[in-house]
């Protein structure tokens, strides 16, 4: 994430060489991890290794990175649809066909080489599960919101651990070996936390574990999560957060069995449920582990309650970490902003027309550029207003621009201001269309470092019908933050004036 949003989506080779390495010692030795986000990483690191061999933009590598990583999820869990998702949704933060294609091309293939190397059944072979809608919909309610809290809670606690250990006084160096200390302790008492787990995952799913074990499981392996990744240990989140969370949805089923006469809750159900409302809230990808859940069962009964949980649990996340994720913190703490909700460009929503100015500020182009300096010094209304002039000839039709800036270094050269504002200013501006974007025009504002842009005709391009600036710019996003905090009259109240609060 940090490499797309800061670094131009630029990975060092050592990335994808030492990440699968590091992780296959800490899984190799016991450690409580998952393979699948180093495979991630590493996945996109060839991406972005790629466009760097190749002549590409920032915005291609970006794709190829996403690309790799997308496929990296897909090949380890064969769940080509969340690969996309969660590319779409952590990395590239926009959903364009020129992304969305090669996505969903490199996630079909990295399924497709995870079938033929493993087989076609899902990840995880589980037992028919009674998810019992409707009846059990405010079970599942309630259980979105314990995930929420359980969620919130594993993030927070994860970087207060992170804290502890910055504060020991020995080397970070001796880090990895305290938390390993740490994990030998949990793991001679509790064996069930060491290694990746999808075999405990499993036996969770098909509700093969009582109340206690799912308790101490729940408990002892997020312990450990967090002691390895707080002493720096390098490994996934994705299967041991599965684990811990699945572990929750089955003690969750079978305590509201024991409460509840004739509740009859399928422990497994539940457990699938919240394996992917948990980590999907803490990461702010629920989309993604909505279809996660899913297609690594392929129970199309479980969507309607994965989606309930898991956006009730996405819902208390957000207002228990309203600017943070647990992928996002760490970068957080640098001093780096990052925005993980997207949204449609405004800008590509307004034509120049409906947002050009008609009343466009012209001047002749025979004006000379000492007249025009004595009017701004007199304040003049029309020339205090604007720092750009469209120039016309006696007809009316467009000659070029002038902007104060210009007549400043005019007056510079010719100090008696007898040069004329054509022979000062542009006379090949550039111009905009009424029929295209706001967007296309800020666009080329940009590109061209001028904040004013003259609109032609399409089909005469001398032929001036208005003029787009940067308070045109403003006015499109005022439209949008009113859209978002201006109360408007209902069928049934009265008229109301307040607006809402940012």
């Amino acid at each position: 994430m940090e490499a797309v949003l800061f670094n131009r989506s630029r990975i060092q080779p050592r990335v994808a060489i030492l990440k699968p390495l590091s992780a296959a010692i800490a899984i190799g030795t016991g450690g409580p991890f998952g393979a699948e986000g180093p495979i991630i990483q590493t996945g996109g690191a060839i991406g972005s290794l790629i466009g760097q061999v190749l002549h590409t933009t920032a915005s291609e590598r970006k794709v190829l990175l996403a690309c790799g990583a997308a496929a990296g999820m897909s090949a380890t869990f064969s769940t080509p649809i969340a690969g996309v998702i969660l590319a779409i949704e952590l990395l590239l933060f926009e959903f364009k066909s020129r992304s969305f294609i090669p996505l969903v091309i490199a996630s079909t293939l990295a399924a497709a080489v995870h079938m033929q190397l493993l087989g076609i059944g899902p990840m995880f072979q589980v037992a028919p599960m009674n998810f019992d809608i409707p009846r059990a919909l405010p079970f599942y309610a309630l259980l979105g919101v314990i995930c929420g809290l359980a969620a919130a809670g594993f993030s927070k606690a994860l970087y207060w651990v992170e804290d502890q250990f910055e504060k020991l006084p020995v080397d970070e160096v001796w880090w990895p070996a305290i938390g390993g200390l740490g994990l030998g302790v949990i793991g001679y008492f509790v064996p069930r936390v060491l290694g990746v787990g999808y075999d405990t995952i499993g036996d969770i799913l098909n509700a093969n574990l009582g109340l206690k074990l799912l308790i101490v499981l729940a408990l002892a392996k997020s312990v450990a999560l967090m002691v390895s990744l707080g002493a720096g240990t390098s490994g996934g989140l994705l299967a041991p957060m599965f684990l811990s969370s699945a572990a929750l949805g089955g003690v969750f089923a079978i305590s509201i069995n024991k409460l509840v006469p004739g509740a009859a809750l399928s422990a497994g159900a539940f457990a699938l449920v919240a394996m992917g409302a948990v980590f999907g809230a803490a990461s702010r990808a629920t989309f993604s582990f909505i279809i996660f859940a899913f297609e690594i069962t392929r129970d199309y009964n479980s969507v309607l309650p994965l989606m309930l949980v898991c956006v009730i649990a996405d819902g208390i996340a957000i207002l228990l970490m309203p600017k943070t994720s647990i992928m996002t913190e760490k970068l957080t703490r640098r001093g780096l902003r990052i925005h993980q909700e997207f949204e449609p460009d405004i800008l590509q929503q307004f034509w120049v027309a409906d947002m050009m100015e008609k009343q466009v500020p012209t001047l002749h182009a025979d004006m000379r550029v000492g007249e025009v300096a004595e009017r701004v010094s007199r304040h003049e209304p029309e020339f205090a207003r604007h720092h750009g002039f469209v120039l016309v000839d006696e007809t009316g039709r467009l000659e070029g621009v002038i902007t104060r800036h210009d007549v400043y270094h005019a007056l510079q050269a010719d100090p008696l201001g007898e040069m004329t504002v054509l022979e000062a200013g542009n006379r090949s501006p550039v111009i905009a269309y009424p029929d295209e974007s706001l967007h296309d025009a800020v666009a080329r504002m940009v590109g061209n470092d001028i904040g004013r842009l003259p609109v032609v005709a399409r089909d005469d391009p001398r032929h001036i019908v208005g003029y787009v600036e940067r308070r045109s710019i403003m006015a499109a996003r005022l439209y949008r933050h009113r859209e978002e905090h201006e109360l408007e009259t209902g069928w049934l109240g009265r008229p109301r004036k307040q607006a809402l609060s940012q």
